[in-house]
């Protein structure tokens, strides 16, 4: 495990703003609350920082003195190109609110427009599939994503009967009949299998892939809680997968594949060992993340698996900075410039671009 640090505490009124990378009492209040994720976690927190210069923050209700009870998280992202702001968090699926109840909810709620101008930032941004109740002057939607998680308490047999016959269960047989030789860990090997995998994944989809640095300082940072699994052919690596563990979840953050051997069902294989995995080490629980809404065939994908589906949504305030139809636009803009560009130039544009969208 790496160490990493930065801000000190600062009190206003009885709303304390705290530093989750060096308060001694962050990793034991992520264990013990039921909604916090491994997006919480330190290490999570610490790659943010290393790849992107982005500062964690936390504010809350308990005194420096005290055992903490509540939390919003957050990162200071500061960007000349897209302006500043809090957001909870960069590049995170999901970042629920680790609060007790409505009240504290409201309290921490009401002290981030302080903070958000304090700071000079544009706005705030939380990402969580429950709803902001009685924040709808100060907080609006701006976004719909749908998360999938696939429950892992039923027996491995039960777990595989309720898979997608042909799509799903005929792969992980026919990729078994393949030859193909599986290789898990956090090797530097495997590092560099997996991103040269992500990055023909991102260059078909026209998408800048993420710098390299992040998943070195990923891997780094979370230790033991992160898996590598690439699938290989002949010697050549033809798909990967990046999974997280936090308490008695497992999260499915990072894939990409060789088109070329798709064929081969190599990616259902992998998903299978992540679960027989996930399942043998205790887990309850497979998070297979966000997806857009427009994005069909992803979601179709996890349902595939027996996947249950809820709305998550992105909030940002205050209210009057939102709007869906500049944001959409902004989307399709990049995505139709993108699709010109050289992939020697897309991988350059994702190092230096990251920084300044999460």
């Amino acid at each position: 495990m790496v160490e990493c640090g930065g801000r000190g505490v600062v009190v206003s009124q009885t709303i304390h703003v705290l530093d989750p990378l060096t308060d001694p009492r962050w990793t034991g209040f992520v264990e013990r609350h039921p909604a916090a994720s491994v997006f919480h976690s330190r290490g999570w927190l610490c790659a943010l920082q290393m790849t992107y210069g982005y500062e964690p923050l936390a504010v809350t209700t308990s005194m420096p003195t005290e055992p903490l009870t509540n939390a919003l998280l957050f990162c200071l992202v500061r960007s000349v190109m897209t302006g500043g702001r809090l957001v909870s968090l960069p590049f995170t699926d999901h970042c629920e609110p680790l609060v007790e109840n409505v009240e504290q909810l409201r309290a921490l709620c009401d002290h981030l427009d302080t903070l958000r101008r304090a700071e000079g930032c544009q706005y705030t941004e939380i990402r969580t599939s429950g709803s902001i109740i009685g924040f709808e002057e100060s907080f609006k939607e701006c976004d719909v994503y749908q998360w999938h998680r696939l429950d892992l308490r039923s027996s491995l047999d039960a777990l595989y009967k309720g898979f997608h016959k042909d799509c799903i269960r005929r792969r992980i047989r026919h990729a078994e009949r393949q030859g193909l030789i599986y290789e898990e860990g956090r090797t530097k090997p495997l590092v560099q299998s997996l991103y040269d995998l992500i990055v023909l994944t991102r260059l078909r989809k026209h998408v800048p892939p993420q710098p390299f640095e992040w998943f070195q300082n990923l891997v780094a940072s979370m230790g033991n809680n992160v898996c590598i699994r690439v699938a290989f052919k002949e010697g050549r690596p033809i798909a990967g997968i990046l999974t997280m563990n936090h308490g008695k979840t497992m999260y499915y953050k990072y894939g990409g594949s060789d088109a070329t051997f798709n064929h081969l069902g190599a990616t259902p294989m992998l998903f299978w060992q992540a679960i027989q995995a996930a399942r043998s080490a205790g887990m309850e629980e497979l998070d297979l993340g966000r997806s857009d809404a427009e994005n069909r065939g992803l979601i179709k994908f996890k349902e595939r698996w027996g996947a249950q589906r809820v709305p998550l949504t992105v909030w940002r305030g205050p209210a009057d900075t939102v709007s869906p139809f500049l944001d959409r636009l902004k989307v399709h803009l990049a995505k139709a410039v993108c699709g010109g560009v050289p992939s020697k130039l897309l991988v350059l544009a994702g190092r230096l671009l990251y920084r300044h969208i999460g």
